[in-house]
């Protein structure tokens, strides 16, 4: 009893299995992520694809991230989406293979152009792969990869997924992928085997068959067919004999015969080496069965030439240099500087420039003054005239012109073409010069906010990114900036119009900031040469040629001599043009205001009635029978949009207060007060209402009345919201005098703006000039690409030119754009010179100007531009149509001229006697690359088990040696 009690008290160590091990959760998070992906069930009814969707369809790719422990895996899926079917007819069975093995024995998956490895050699269209995270070591041992094997096989099955999953093994490099299939009764494995070296009994078909055969293990007789697809492909990489497609330079240009340019308004174009590196030409035969060709070790049947189908496909040279495209990166590359032009020019300030002349004199006094920072027995005399010295130095340069003075001359005769004409014809070159209409037909400008083309600033951007790009970069530009401003305030002082701004308009908000700026500098110049001119010869304002030249408005007033010597007296032009009591005067077409009006009022006073123009509409003022004249106004002031941004954040400032309110309406009622004093002159003895029905006919409204008469007679008054408490067009209007426009004072000074532009001009720095110019610099670089487009016409540019148009358009809408957005662009633009430039060297090579016939070239043409839109193209008639004798062509001249350089002449004709009949040898190198696609349907394991997909794919390259097999076995009874 007692032993019982002792056994029943004894305690045993429990270990507790059901706690999950570290590869058990593993397992289980790669089956949460499939259940997630709703991958479980069946893949089966996808049909199959058509040949080609696996390069042009669209590819689903997802992923996430996994741990083992702390090894970090990520685990992606691959699926080619499937367009909208009718699967209503399909019927399902359980035993139906899986997609995956479907896709093994499909023909249209052989050889896609561009797609995943795993697709070109297996053919799938849907798997997952898991492979090492980023900076993880590569699994290599030979244990780890059967645990991570045992690991997706588990998954697969517990989530019943069908869709096959690999995981990447060994060095990234090697792409080195293990994995499997698991079906409803079938189970498909994958396997690779990758070598450096070409075992020499594997080199040819026959022996590929052997290892493929045996791997099967297939033991019926007769054994089923084996289907075979084969694809060899030469590479074509000698362009010695073709000439490089760009035109020479011309040494005797005005850029000294840069490449590709010829003058300053022209951008240059092309590349400066060979883009095209390699041809690749593809020639296969996509069904074999075996033995119907032979080839082994001793003797081959595939002959290139008698290949059914042949593609090619182009290898381009990566980031070749393209002139366009550098010129604009170079440009881009200035806004990231952040000096002034003073700072890259050496100028510093006057304080800083008078203590550098006694930095000598006062060398010998510094010796003597009381030791500082710098000890005694480190100072010497030296020393001291040394570093007096440098900071001379530094601003001995000043004097030297960083671009030399024929070309400074060039550019500024070309940036004002004007300047080079005799005084006697200055005013007919700058009315031929200023009235130029935009040859912008599509309006690109306003669509890129850039300038039209021809302007002043569409010129001064092409001649930043020449200078920039061919005359001395950062330091060149500055002068030019410099010299450029400075021709501009010559003009403003000696009232010279500016030419290339396509009028003398206000400013168009339309076009970017720098040519506002420029517009509104021309504006001033002509008000001030209106002024000057009256103030001069007041009697001259009556001469028509004088309003032609000038460009009168369309409203015109006269202030008489009198009025003038008065306003003008004891002062000189300008200060008179800058004094606070200046006034607005108008010129005159008209000789109303010399005989003015006068009218009687009721107290028997008369008043004069001035600056009239003509009556409205025949109306009378509603408190005489006096005819409603329309007033001359003055012209209310334009505006930037940097100053209209500037006045809408005051108002914004001012608040929604009543007195933020009323301030603001003041700020606005400006031109309006102008307007009613004008209108007042015209018309003495009006009221508001006459003013409104004039100004602002929606605010009067009339009304069908019977007076006592029993006439119908209409009555009118003011709207609604002129008859608000607090109006300020009534408080205007009670506010303003009877004063005509000629004695108002100006609404806008062209002194002061004129002014305010050149200010803001002279402090912008070489990189904000650059900001400022960059639409209109896109905008002739999209030019320049729709110019070299049109020549050679090839629609899928021109459907990217304005994809890049769009892309600009959107971008450019700011000031100070994003900088990575900028390089994108202008890197999209680099890669469509690149693909006409390729283009071009494609026609020199393949010789379409010496075409016999029209139906000849536009096959070829049309080959072309394919052959640059795509991936690789089909040659029409493989090597016996009109693109494949070309081809041949092209390979059998490299060889001939590689075998001229490794024999005599007469070593070459025995040889080709020797070798007569075998054109293989002779036309085409040997193969740079060889592709065998081997395939079957045979019973595995055993002979009464189902016939399941066999595949074997082969690549045999000269560093290469790879297999790639997928072997599917019946598991119902194993």
């Amino acid at each position: 009893m007692a032993a019982v009690t002792d056994s029943e008290t004894e305690v045993f160590e429990i270990t507790d299995f059901t706690t999950a091990s570290e590869w058990e959760r593993f397992v289980s998070r790669v089956e949460e992520v499939l259940n997630e992906w709703k991958l479980t069930g069946n893949s089966v009814g996808k049909s199959a694809k058509e040949q080609g969707h696996y390069t042009s369809g669209t590819w689903e790719e997802r992923a996430q991230e996994i741990n083992f422990v702390d090894f970090k895996f990520s685990i992606t899926h691959y699926a080619l989406l499937q367009e909208h079917e009718n699967n209503a007819n399909v019927k399902l069975e359980e035993a139906t293979f899986p997609s995956a093995m479907q896709d093994l024995l499909s023909t249209n998956s052989d050889f896609p152009p561009r797609a995943h490895c795993l697709v070109r050699w297996y053919g799938i269209r849907e798997f997952i792969v898991i492979s090492p995270g980023a900076n993880v070591e590569a699994i290599i041992s030979e244990s780890k990869c059967n645990l991570l094997l045992s690991s997706i096989s588990v998954s697969l099955v517990n989530s019943g997924c069908q869709v096959p999953m690999f995981v990447q093994i060994q060095q990234k490099w090697r792409r080195l992928y293990s994995g499997e299939c698991q079906g409803h009764g079938v189970h498909t494995e994958f396997e690779m085997v990758h070598l450096r070296k070409v075992p020499s009994q594997y080199n040819h078909l026959s022996g590929l068959l052997d290892i493929f055969k045996s791997k099967t293990g297939c033991t019926i007789y007769p054994l089923p067919p084996i289907n075979m697809a084969v694809r060899f492909t030469y590479i074509l990489q000698d362009w010695q004999q073709y000439s490089w497609p760009l035109q020479p330079p011309d040494f005797d240009s005005l850029l000294e015969g840069e490449v590709g340019v010829q003058e300053f308004g022209t951008l240059p174009f092309g590349a400066c080496e060979e883009t095209i590196s390699e041809l690749h030409l593809s020639t296969t035969w996509p069904e074999l069965t075996e033995g119907t060709v032979l080839d082994n070790d001793v003797y081959s049947e595939l002959d290139p030439l008698h290949a059914p189908h042949w593609s090619l496909r182009v290898k381009t040279v990566e980031h070749p240099q393209c002139l366009l495209g550098d010129l604009l990166t170079d440009l881009l590359k200035l806004r990231a500087r952040k000096e002034t032009v003073e700072e890259i020019l050496g100028r510093g300030s006057p304080e800083e420039e008078g203590k550098d002349i006694t930095d000598i004199s006062s060398a010998l006094s510094k010796l003597t003054e009381p030791s500082g920072p710098v000890p005694m027995s480190k100072m010497s005399v030296s020393s001291i005239v040394n570093n007096a010295r440098r900071h001379i130095q530094r601003h001995k340069f000043i004097d030297e012109c960083p671009l030399g003075t024929d070309i400074l001359n060039s550019l500024l005769q070309y940036l004002f073409p004007d300047a080079s004409v005799d005084n006697t014809e200055n005013k007919t070159a700058q009315r031929n010069s200023c009235g130029k209409p935009p040859k912008d037909t599509d309006e690109l400008f306003i669509q890129l906010k850039s300038a039209p083309v021809e302007s002043l600033t569409h010129r001064l951007a092409l001649s930043t990114c020449l200078v920039n790009y061919y005359h001395g970069g950062l330091r060149a530009v500055a002068y030019l900036w410099q010299e450029f401003v400075l021709e501009l305030r010559y003009r403003w002082e000696n009232n010279y119009q500016i030419c290339g701004l396509l009028g003398e308009e206000p400013p168009d908000l339309r076009c970017c900031l720098l040519h506002q700026k420029f517009q509104m500098l021309n504006y001033c110049i002509k008000r001030k040469n209106a002024r000057d001119h009256i103030c001069k010869n007041p009697e001259s304002s009556k001469d028509p040629a004088f309003q032609n030249i000038h460009q009168l408005t369309e409203f015109t007033a006269v202030t008489s001599s009198t009025q003038i010597a008065a306003v003008s007296a004891g002062k000189s032009l300008d200060s008179w043009s800058d004094s606070e009591e200046e006034f607005f005067e108008c010129l005159s077409d008209q000789g109303d205001t010399m005989c003015p009006c006068i009218r009687k009022e009721k107290d028997g006073n008369k008043t004069r009635a001035e600056g009239r123009m003509h009556p409205y509409n025949n109306m009378t003022l509603l408190n005489s029978s006096e005819l409603l004249f329309i007033p001359v106004t003055q012209e209310p002031a334009p505006m930037t949009e940097d100053l209209l941004e500037e006045q809408s954040e005051i108002f914004t400032k001012l608040g929604t207060s009543a007195e933020g309110a009323q301030l603001r309406a003041q700020m606005q009622s400006a031109c309006l007060l102008s307007d009613m004093e004008s209108f007042k002159a015209a018309n003495p003895g009006s009221v508001l209402e006459d003013f409104v029905r004039w100004y602002s006919p929606r605010d009067f409204l009339e009304e069908e009345m019977v007076n006592e008469k029993g006439q119908t007679v209409f009555k009118g008054h003011l709207s609604p919201r002129m008859n608000i408490p607090g109006n300020i067009w009534v408080e205007t209007w009670e506010n303003a005098r009877a004063v005509p426009a000629n004695r108002q004072r100006r609404l806008f000074d062209d002194t002061k703006e004129a002014e305010k532009v050149l200010h803001y001009l002279e402090v912008q720095k070489p990189a904000d000039l650059i900001c400022h110019l960059l639409p209109c610099i896109i905008h002739a670089a999209i030019l320049k690409l729709k110019e070299e487009e049109a020549f050679d016409n090839i629609p899928a540019v021109r459907k990217n030119i304005q994809k890049a148009t769009l892309q600009a358009s959107k971008l450019l809408q700011k000031f100070n754009s994003d900088a990575s957005n900028l390089e994108d662009s202008i890197e999209f633009l680099t890669a469509l010179e690149m693909v006409i430039v390729q283009f071009r060297s494609l026609k020199t090579k393949f010789g379409i100007a010496e075409t016999v016939s029209e139906e000849e070239t536009e096959e070829l043409t049309r080959f072309l531009k394919s052959l640059l839109e795509g991936p690789e193209v089909e040659v029409r008639g493989a090597g016996q149509g009109r693109v494949g004798g070309i081809i041949h062509r092209l390979f059998m001249n490299v060889e001939e001229t590689v075998i001229l350089d490794q024999e005599t002449g007469l070593r070459m004709e025995e040889g080709r006697k020797q070798t007569e009949g075998d054109s293989k040898t002779q036309d085409f190198p040997s193969p740079a690359g060889r592709e065998i696609l081997l395939r079957t349907c045979i019973p595995r394991p055993a002979p009464y088990s189902k016939a399941l997909p066999q595949r074997l794919f082969c690549v045999l390259t000269r560093d290469e040696f790879r297999l790639v097999g997928a072997f599917s076995s019946d598991t119902s009874f194993f």
